[in-house]
């Protein structure tokens, strides 16, 4: 299991540079006659981004909505981190949160859709961005690294994605967080930059001259540039070129103009040699400046002080400005997010939030069955866009939604429109909600692979494709899973349901958003948290919603309530679910657990039909824990303590696990390397923050087989321990039904 993780770095010249098969992803088209073409997605990489991001820009103004599809290099950091039924609204936002912050974006699909009254039909413009997080210059916090998950990667390259093209020619970016903060520090750094430039400042720190080649350089440089200087006096600041040297020395120095003012250019140096020069303008020449600008060096003549100071001033904008341009060109792929937000054009993305079709497993190696689904890589679409162009993700769910709407006013999920719209469910009821069976189902006439359907007869909405001067209006779907193929897939989608929900795009003003039309307000800005839960966030409000909106989720475990929940970890490895639920049972009654559920082979969660039993089965375990006696072994529970490593706590102490940046594979080795210097806790609800004294420790625990009659005896007669003892007592004869001797 522990090889589905590696971490790369970011890097741009690890793979070779391959014959691309940009030029063999091609998306077939046909019309209504037998005649076919064919034409290419518009790919999008470094070479020609900008004039792409100009074409985009047209059709994104003039579009009536957006769609948008990522490819990612995974989902999960570890099998724990996959969704679970028994995971809160906000402890999914957590893993969320951790699969954007871990994972890399390396494809964006944008497609803009406008809809032409003269040939009633949507136009479609798909753009596949390839994308890599390339460091372009030095800025904190620019250096990625990130996760690659195996089954992913396969997923990918099962459908020929091209990692040379993303890895080699893929657009990097800088977040607007990342741009604010290079901003921020070059001003700051403005006045301390002079101390770079110029020779002589004081924070130029002398070089011991001990090596003889270097005393020789040193006093050879002097020369030179004492003769340079005195003849460029003589004559007036002629083009003297030190005639009386060789051709040597002309090639390395050389009379020009900066500024307005003589100077001398240095060619071939090398960087030790150039220091060298430094001290010497900075020990014997208060008139001469070295300089260092767009990778020259110089040294260059002031007639007096204040032209000195004046020529700083010019040096130090200048540098300014080159500093900034390279940071504005390193923005790169943002520029897209910065023209989507300020467009402030719907958005429609399938499942842009979560994205996993399956999310309910039996046991914990079930976990890589996930990556099989449709939708395997469209997860956490809106996260990664927020995590990867915009800011660091918000630590609670209600700052990041507020966050988003102020960015994506409109946004539109079809995975919502498709499973709480009554039409649209009848529709795709028997096929599913993943991304290609309802583009099979609901556009039949643009999937012209597929199979005919019920919905052959069935009026639908008509969508051309245009890439640059070429236009079809008949595609298959070859393409799926290529990012801007998929965005092209979802605006199909939603442009079909707005048809089946009584959209009528004829009457449609071109001055009246479609963003504000009063059908689609039922599912504006609606973002699932939870798929198993029913959690739903209002975007635009922050109002969370855990009932299905005409929609029944269908539960494994019924009801679950996370103040009756417990989670055990650290347990023996061939420990099983009867064996645990006996060992409560005999303790607390039969009908005291309502479900087991395992996160993995260590971990298991607990929920007690009444939350009283929490705080008693922390208690218990606690005082077995402290009072370490013979006692202990008799107890149920200690075929749960066996080993030694077994830790218990509340739910608020899962989130905090949850929560941290960390990913181990093993969730027992997560939580004790997030909580090795937890004290014991107590939780008494999950609505209130982690309290003093929730977590467990239950360890050392005593083999009473391998103690003496006498170490029996000792611990016993122990006193100190009587209480203790009493509540171990009360369990085993609760557990027994009988009184004990």
């Amino acid at each position: 299991m522990k090889n589905q993780w590696c971490l790369i770095r970011a890097f741009s010249k690890t793979l070779p540079l391959t014959q691309s098969n940009l030029s063999t992803r091609t998306l077939c088209s046909s019309t209504s006659s037998s005649s076919s073409s064919s034409f290419a997605l518009k790919n999008v990489t470094k070479a020609n981004f900008e004039s792409a991001l100009e074409d985009l820009r047209k059709h994104v103004t003039a579009a009536d909505f957006v769609s948008i599809d990522l490819e990612m290099t995974g989902v999960t950091s570890a099998p724990w981190r996959e969704t679970f039924e028994f995971d809160r609204y906000d402890v999914q936002y957590l893993k969320v949160k951790d699969s954007a912050e871990k994972f890399a974006v390396i494809q964006f699909g944008v497609c803009p859709f406008r809809y032409d009254s003269s040939k009633q039909s949507f136009i479609a413009h798909p753009h596949n961005f390839y994308v890599f997080p390339r460091q372009e210059f030095t800025v904190p916090g620019s250096s990625y690294e990130f996760l690659c998950q195996t089954s992913s990667i396969d997923f990918l390259a099962k459908y020929k994605f091209d990692f040379n093209v993303c890895i080699r020619e893929g657009v990097s970016y800088l977040s607007r967080a990342q741009e604010d903060e290079a901003l921020n520090r070059l001003s700051a750094s403005y006045d301390d930059e002079l101390s770079e430039l110029w020779s002589c400042s004081e924070g130029i720190k002398d070089i011991p001259l001990v090596r003889i080649p270097d005393v020789l350089f040193f006093e050879r440089m002097k020369n030179k540039i004492s003769e340079w200087r005195d003849e460029l006096l003589k004559d007036g600041g002629g083009g003297y070129q030190l005639h009386k040297t060789s051709s040597a020395s002309k090639q390395q120095f050389q009379t020009i103009f900066f500024k307005m003012r003589p100077a001398l250019s240095l060619i071939g140096f090398t960087s030790h040699q150039l220091r060298l020069i430094e001290l010497v303008i900075k020990k014997h020449f208060k008139d001469l400046s070295y300089v260092r600008m767009n990778g020259e060096k110089l040294v260059v003549y002031t007639d007096s002080e204040h032209d000195r100071n004046e020529l700083m001033k010019e040096v130090k904008s200048e540098h300014h400005k080159e500093e900034e341009l390279k940071i504005k060109s390193a923005v790169g792929f943002r520029h897209v997010i910065d023209m989507l937000s300020s467009e402030k054009k719907l958005i429609v993305g399938h499942n842009c939030f979560l994205g996993t079709e399956s999310f309910v497993f039996n046991r914990w190696h079930d976990f890589v069955t996930l990556y099989l689904s449709d939708s395997c890589l469209s997860d956490t679409d809106i996260a990664h866009i927020y995590s990867k162009f915009l800011h660091p993700l918000p630590v609670a769910v209600e700052d990041f939604v507020s966050s988003i709407h102020k960015h994506f006013p409109y946004i539109v999920d079809t995975k919502i429109l498709l499973n709480y719209s009554d039409i649209l469910r009848r529709l795709t009821n028997k096929s599913g909600t993943s991304l290609s069976s309802a583009f099979s189902v609901l556009c039949p006439h643009i999937a012209s692979t597929v199979k005919s359907s019920g919905l052959a007869s069935t009026p639908h909405m008509k969508v051309e494709v245009q890439v640059d001067d070429l236009r079809s209006s008949s595609w298959n779907s070859g393409a799926k899973h290529e990012a801007g193929y998929d965005a092209f897939m979802t605006g199909c989608v939603f442009s079909q349901a707005c048809a089946h929900i009584s959209i009528d795009f004829e009457q449609q003003s071109s001055s009246t958003k479609l963003a504000n039309h009063a059908m689609l307000q039922k599912y504006m800005n609606l973002l699932y948290l939870s798929w198993t839960n029913g959690d739903i966030i209002n975007v635009s409000t922050g109002n969370r919603n855990s009932v299905p909106l005409g929609h029944h989720v269908k539960r494994r475990y019924g009801e679950i309530i996370f103040s009756n929940i417990v989670l055990l970890w650290g347990l023996p490895p061939k420990l099983k679910v009867r064996e645990i639920r006996d060992a409560i049972s005999k303790v607390f009654g039969h009908h005291s657990v309502i479900t087991i559920y395992h996160l993995d082979q260590t971990a298991v969660f607990i929920q007690f039909s009444k939350e009283e039993f929490v705080s008693r089965f922390l208690d218990l375990i606690h005082s077995l824990e402290r009072n370490k006696d013979p006692i202990s072994v008799l107890h149920p529970f200690s075929k749960l303590l066996e080993g030694g490593n077994a830790r218990a706590s509340g739910y608020e102490v899962y989130k905090e696990i949850c929560g941290s940046s960390m990913s181990k594979v093993i969730f027992a080795d997560q939580a004790n390397a997030v909580g090795s210097e937890w004290k014991t806790k107590l939780v008494n609800s999950a609505a209130k923050p982690v309290q003093e004294n929730e977590l467990i420790k239950i360890s050392d625990f005593v083999n009473v087989n391998a103690r003496t009659k006498e170490e029996k005896s000792d611990v016993i007669d122990d006193h100190s321990c009587s209480n203790s003892c009493d509540v171990v007592f009360d369990s085993l004869y609760a557990s027994s039904g009988s009184r004990f001797g």
